[in-house]
């Protein structure tokens, strides 16, 4: 092989060796940092595309088991408040034996049907206050039927944004707007409620740009109006005192709703629930009419007290069945989040082992090409022994 100074082969050789070899070095270093086989989509195309849908998939699961378990508290809370009103009909139908017994006189059984009365008013106020995230469950769930509500069909004319219900009753609510006073009354024929509007409005209408709550906390509505310009309106119109003169909303019975305990709008990952209205003036009790007063309405009493007994329990064990299917949603979305990783875990996760191997493999062959690559340059120093 002639000596040569302008081009060394040999040098070339070894240079491009060293340059292949700090690439895969580099490669495996990052795979030893990152725990990842695949760091970017040059590292393994097909097996990326796989991967990231798996972990996708693996997002979804783990929102289904989240969204699980909050249901589950959610009915946990429902379930002990209705543990809570078997115990206080239990009491309630102590109190009706003792007014049946023949041996006391009225003034005694007036004293029994305060205590009734103050259990049956307990019983409303625990269905009132089981509430979870702001919403009443064992008062009965209602919604307002918009297209047959005047106030929400004219919004365009009203202003009415929204209505908000808290515990309100069934039925047809009406506005009595005194445009002059600024006084709303909102009433279904049974419960009215008036509010001063004045302290709400500017010049008898709601000021530009925002929105007002006329709220009617004694009946449990929320009723939003708008302003001229005011964002998110659904398009209400704006609000001048006197509007909802007349004007209706429609309170209507409605179910529970429905748990999303799957990745799909798809019934199989829906779980519909319903929780029962538990208030002694409710129509799943109806206690609220029953009174010890007497001998012959003590008895009576007994036979309606022990239904709703009956009834409340046939609800605690719908409400345990619905927390066992919750169960399984969440064992059943753990089993696959677990065998889902694994199936990730395989495709992109680095081989500890051989990338160790690797890279103490790749440290040599550096440090050897190094050691080569002054050897090629020996070559070329020859050379300059002829001169």
């Amino acid at each position: 092989m002639p000596l040569s100074t302008n081009n060394n082969i040999m040098a070339l050789n070894v240079g491009r060796a060293i340059s292949r070899t700090a690439e895969r070095y580099d490669g495996e270093i990052e795979s030893v940092g990152s725990g990842l086989r695949i760091r970017r989509a040059e590292n393994d195309a097909a097996g990326l595309s796989v991967s990231e849908g798996l972990r996708a998939q693996l997002t979804r699961l783990s929102q289904n088991v989240r969204n699980s378990e909050q249901a589950t508290d959610l009915l946990r809370v429902a379930e002990g408040s209705l543990g809570t009103a078997t115990t206080i009909l239990q009491r309630m139908r102590v109190l009706a034996m003792r007014s049946s017994n023949g041996h006391l006189t009225d003034g005694q059984r007036e004293i029994l049907t305060g205590e009734y009365d103050k259990a049956s008013s307990a019983l409303d106020r625990m269905a009132q206050a089981t509430v979870y995230n702001d919403r009443i469950l064992l008062a009965g769930f209602v919604n307002v039927d918009v297209e047959a509500s005047t106030a929400m069909a004219s919004k365009a004319t009203t202003g009415v944004v929204d209505v908000s219900l808290v515990g309100a009753e069934q039925g047809t609510y009406t506005f009595i707007d005194d445009g002059g006073g600024q006084l709303l009354t909102l009433g279904n024929g049974v419960t009215t409620q008036t509010i001063d509007t004045g302290v709400l409005l500017d010049a008898g209408r709601v000021a530009g740009g925002t929105k007002v709550i006329a709220n009617f906390d004694r009946i449990g509505i929320e009723v939003t109006l708008s302003g001229v310009g005011a964002s998110r309106t659904k398009g209400a119109g704006a609000y001048e005192a006197g509007e909802l003169d007349g004007q209706t909303l429609v309170v209507e019975a409605a179910s529970g709703g429905t748990f999303q305990v799957g990745p799909t709008i798809s019934a199989a990952d829906q779980i519909a629930f319903d929780l029962p209205d538990v208030r002694a003036s409710g129509d799943l009790l109806d206690l609220d009419k029953v009174s010890l007063a007497s001998q012959p309405g003590a008895r009576a009493a007994l036979s309606k007290i022990d239904q709703a007994i009956t009834s409340v329990s046939a609800e605690r064990g719908r409400v345990g069945a619905l927390l066992n299917r919750l169960s399984h949603s969440i064992a059943f979305s753990e089993n696959e989040i677990e065998n889902m990783t694994a199936s990730q875990s395989t495709i992109r996760d680095a081989d500890m082992a051989r990338s160790a191997s690797e890279l103490a493999r790749n440290e040599i062959l550096s440090n050897t090409s190094t050691i080569m690559l002054s050897q090629a340059f020996a070559n070329s120093r020859q050379a300059l022994t002829l001169l």
